[in-house]
């Protein structure tokens, strides 16, 4: 993954990352829409997501898949029932055998023993299984690049589109198996989700097309919101870099944050630095996820108030020398503001990662380095911010070479 002296690092990720998407979702959009359909028919027959995945990166896209669906960002998208499995509940193989059934859909991350062990045991309980590696999964797809950072970016705008277009079905029942036809509808405030989308009950094909067409024009989206992500950030991502190796070098650590979705992010840039990826030479870095313990983040909730679940981390981690890594898609998160404001207090340095206009963090000046994707379509913000950080995290290692 190291590029050579002279390159200009930033740009040649940014090159890489939409010459492959546009690639792969050109492929892939018919398949990626037949699925939404089939996902559909297991949904309205009380099936439930279950996502598999051990630990490092691909425990933080089991938890992130999960809150897309139950927790839908599209006022009036319905919540549809997901559940989380990995590494932490013991066996994989184990957990499936006591909880998968037999309308339910399997989507594993990585390629280890204990996910193949897990989707096997899915696959005999009946289960619709999805995977990226070779794994036995009756759908796979291969993302097309060598780079684990790029692999993990092309797989999350995946069960992002997943997770948007399962509602075009959801929402034309006359498609789905074991259902008529119904009235023709609107889909109202949603209808930017799929905005080639003609409510046709009765015509399949015409639906498929439409989602296909919809699959496209996403994926063109991702791209130009990476290009602006990264290249109106190269200079702070550049910045960032720098002090984050500095802060290294003193003994300082990463602390990251954010809510949801965000959460997630925090959960995989702390394991992309714990775990270095295989071949690259880089070294480990400490990092602190303070949006992994539901018994710390409950208690200040409960105790306190939402507002104070970083903000007393930071007080009780922080120490000189520490960066702190926030996200957040609407750079107005009450909790994620106070937490900038104690880590200001405590001359900690700040990176933050945020969406729409940038909020008040870019407005007022609440971190030291603000990186913005401008967009208020918040699946597209995350997949830009996952490109940011993965950036982020090789240019702390290229020590001014190549970046």
């Amino acid at each position: 993954m190291n590029a050579p002296a002279g390159i200009d690092l930033v740009g040649a990720r940014l090159d890489e990352r939409v010459a492959v998407g546009e690639r792969f979702f050109a492929a892939e959009a018919d398949r990626i829409a037949r699925l939404c359909h089939r996902m559909a028919e297991r949904f309205v027959r009380g099936g439930r997501l279950i996502a598999l995945g051990s630990g490092g990166a691909d425990r933080s896209d089991v938890r992130h898949v999960t809150v897309e669906f139950v927790h839908p960002v599209i006022v009036g998208k319905r919540a549809l029932p997901a559940l989380g499995l990995s590494a932490e509940g013991g066996p994989l193989a184990a957990q499936a055998g006591l909880l998968v059934e037999p309308e339910d859909i399997a989507i594993a991350f990585g390629a280890g023993p204990d996910v193949t062990a897990a989707l096997a045991v899915c696959t005999r309980r009946g289960a619709l299984t999805i995977a990226f590696a070779d794994v036995g999964a009756e759908w796979r797809f291969a993302p097309p690049s060598e780079d684990p950072f790029v692999r993990q970016e092309l797989v999350e705008t995946l069960y992002h589109v997943l997770w948007e277009l399962v509602h075009v079905f959801l929402d034309n029942r006359g498609l789905l198996a074991g259902r008529r036809g119904g009235a023709v509808h609107d889909a109202g405030a949603s209808s930017f989700l799929y905005p080639f989308l003609s409510e046709r009950e009765d015509d399949l094909e015409a639906v498929v097309a439409d989602v296909r067409a919809s699959i496209r024009m996403k994926a063109a989206e991702v791209g130009a919101l990476r290009a602006q992500t990264l290249g109106e950030g190269r200079e702070t991502l550049r910045a960032a870099a720098t002090e984050m190796r500095a802060a290294f070098a003193g003994g300082g650590r990463l602390l990251a944050l954010g809510n949801g979705g965000s959460a997630t992010d925090a959960m995989d840039a702390v394991a992309d630095f714990h775990t270095p990826p295989a071949g690259s030479g880089w070294a480990a870095r400490p990092a602190l996820d303070l949006t992994e313990d539901p018994a710390i983040l409950t208690a200040l909730a409960n105790d306190i108030g939402v507002e104070a679940m970083f903000s007393r981390q930071v007080i009780a981690h922080g120490r000189p020398g520490d960066v702190v890594l926030t996200f957040s898609t609407s750079g107005g998160s009450a909790n994620v503001i106070l937490a900038l404001d104690e880590a200001r207090r405590r001359e900690l340095r700040t990176i933050a990662l945020v969406g729409y206009d940038g909020g008040r963090i870019l407005a007022e000046r609440l971190a030291d380095h603000v990186v913005v994707s401008r967009s208020e379509h918040i699946p597209r913000i995350q997949e830009a911010q996952a490109s940011a950080y993965h950036v982020l995290r090789e240019l702390v290692e290229t020590d001014g070479a190549g970046a």
